[in-house]
């Protein structure tokens, strides 16, 4: 079945662009526009898109209210959102991606890596791409732990190796880079990620990234 996309964006030239490109591939079917976060819910209810690719600023609601409404607390719909950003809306992302985004994406992306971010999130994955995320939190390192502080006590909930996997998540490597990483199976990897998520009470590997950083266990700029 082919994946039901949404458009949010205030300008109508760019959804154009995007459903242009979407709608080029075979298993991808763009079904609906809006131009704020008010329309974006109500297209959510009543269309059930599979990806919301989500705009930030926008007027009436913008899109980091639109985001936590639609995939917040006591939602259980399909919907998952995809962040798009410029390099001057930084600082809203990681605001997105509390609220809620599975991911984020710039403006000035590659047709071909708009379409595989869409697959990615529609699949359940994060679209976390390592250099945007570490430029993201370097730009934004004085707001964030040193790695000094003492860790959270949830962190002393991992065993070592889980550790070591929720740092290879939060640099934004693949299961199968993790894999690679540390000589072990994909499959052992999606187990440790699995208890990562539960063990610490996240919803997916966005979340974990974030976590991992504003708990000190990764510090902006470490390799």
């Amino acid at each position: 079945m082919a994946i039901r996309v949404l458009l949010v964006d205030d300008q109508p030239l760019l959804r154009t662009g995007f459903r242009m490109i979407l709608e080029a591939e075979q298993d991808i079917a763009v079904v609906g526009e809006a131009g704020d976060g008010l329309q974006a819910q109500d297209q959510v209810r009543a269309l059930q898109p599979d990806v919301v690719l989500m705009d930030i600023r926008m007027p009436r609601m913008d899109g980091v209210e639109a985001t936590r409404q639609i995939t917040g607390p006591g939602r259980d719909g399909p919907a998952k959102v995809l962040v798009l950003t410029t390099f001057d809306l930084d600082e809203y992302v990681v605001e997105a991606l509390r609220a809620g985004a599975s991911g984020f994406l710039l403006k000035d992306a590659p047709a071909n890596e708009l379409v595989q971010a869409i697959r990615v999130v529609a699949a359940g994955e994060a679209m976390l791409a390592p250099s945007i995320t570490r430029r993201l939190l370097d730009k934004y390192s004085a707001h964030l732990p040193s790695g000094d502080e003492p860790v959270p006590d949830t962190l002393h909930t991992l065993t070592d190796r889980e550790v070591e996997v929720l740092k290879l998540v939060a640099r934004g490597l693949s299961n199968a880079e993790i894999a690679a990483d540390l000589f072990v199976s994909e499959t052992t990897v999606k187990t440790h990620v699995g208890h990562v998520l539960t063990k610490l009470g996240l919803r997916d590997r966005v979340q974990a990234a974030v976590y991992a950083y504003e708990s000190g266990l990764v510090r902006p700029g470490a390799q």
